[in-house]
Order: structure tokens, then sequence, then C-alpha cells
């Protein structure tokens, strides 16, 4: 029933596929060459992901704020709870295609293009589950028409934002080498389950909002 109401999604946002699709090969080539020396796999993936999926999670919210899609789901046999976490579920499943396009992309690519490691993805997955483990609980709460331009400021900003930050850690000699104990492939690990906790946090702050709303 899950799957049903994820593939509802992006069932929704069809008629941007194709160029969805293009964007995720062509968008992190064209941060790449823009970021120029600063050029990282963690954050060419990171920048590029962060686009594709707040433009095809607010496409969805849009076209269902106008045709009032979760108002008439709520009338079916789905629950609210089950329509809440679709929206993860989409999200992450969101992600794991723009990893897997960029991978192809930084071998095809025409410019030299780093492979993703476990750390670009631990970070990539980590941060961006923070900024959606915000929107979607805020989004639910306010409504899509209320929240859309806060968040379309915030995210259309962060590519101005990040690496000047990022830079600043690597002068400093932080980065985003943050010490955890244990081998690489465990901190790795951490991130990731991080990640998740975070996720299921908001996860469940959301069903709860989504509860207690009137439709």
């Amino acid at each position: 029933m899950m799957m049903h109401l994820v593939k509802k999604d992006f069932l929704l946002a069809k008629k941007y596929w194709i160029v969805m699709l293009i964007a995720s090969v062509a968008l992190p080539v064209f941060i790449h060459i823009k970021l120029g020396f600063m050029a990282q796999g963690f954050l060419t993936f990171f920048l590029s992901t962060l686009y594709i999926l707040y433009l095809l999670f607010s496409t969805v919210s849009m076209i269902e704020y106008k045709y009032r899609g979760s108002t008439f789901l709520c009338a079916t046999p789905y629950t609210r709870q089950k329509i809440v976490k679709s929206k993860y579920y989409f999200a992450l499943t969101i992600f794991i295609g723009c990893y897997m396009l960029y991978t192809v992309t930084a071998f095809v690519a025409p410019v030299q293009m780093d492979v993703l490691g476990p750390a670009d993805i631990g970070w990539s997955f980590l941060i961006i589950t923070v900024i959606f483990g915000a929107i979607i609980p805020v989004q639910f709460y306010f409504g899509y028409e209320k929240s859309k331009y806060i968040f379309m400021f915030f995210v259309f900003l962060m590519p101005f934002v990040f690496p000047t930050v990022l830079k600043s850690f690597q002068a400093s000699g932080a980065g985003l080498a943050v010490t955890l104990p244990g081998y690489p492939l465990v901190q790795d690990a951490l991130l990731a389950l991080l990640a998740l906790l975070i996720g299921r946090i908001s996860m469940e702050v959301s069903v709860r909002i989504y509860a207690n709303k009137n439709l």
C-alpha cells in the first residue's frame, strides 16, 4: 500500500520526468564546472540532489494543494499515517535515484568528476535529511501555500552560502572530518544511522501534526 502512494507521487510529477532526468545528469556537471577549484564529489552531488529533490517534492505538493489530493486520499482506505510516511519514502527514492545517476555521470562526463565515497554519501544524506526533516513537518503544519516561499528562498540560497561555509571550514582545517569512534566505515555508517534517526523523528512529528489537522 505504501508503494502505491509513492508511485502516485511519481505519477503526479510525470510531466517533469524527462526534464528531471536531464537535470540529474547535466546539473552535477554544470555545478562542478561553476565551482572550479572547490569542485568536490560531495558538494556537487549534494547541491544537485538538493535542487532536484526540492523541485520534485514541491511540484507534487503544489499539485496536491491545487486539487486537494491529500484531502480526497483521506476518504480512501489509506490512513493519514501512511500518507505522511509515503512523503519520506518518496524523498528517499529520489535521493537514491540521484546517487545512481550521479555515479553514471561521473564515469561518462566530459569533465573529470569525483566518484562518491561512503563519507560523501553519508554527509549528503545527513544534511538533506536535516533540511527535509524540517521542511516536511512545517509544510504539513502551515500548508504548502504558506510555507513554499520560505523554503524556496532557503534552498535557492544554499548554493551561494554552503560553498562559502565549507571553504571556511576547510581553511580552518576542520572540513567535514568529524572525529568519531571506530574505523572509517563505522563512521560512515554512523552518519547514515544519524540521518535515519533524524528522519524517523521528523516522520513522527509530521504524523502527529497531520493526524490533528482539520482538512
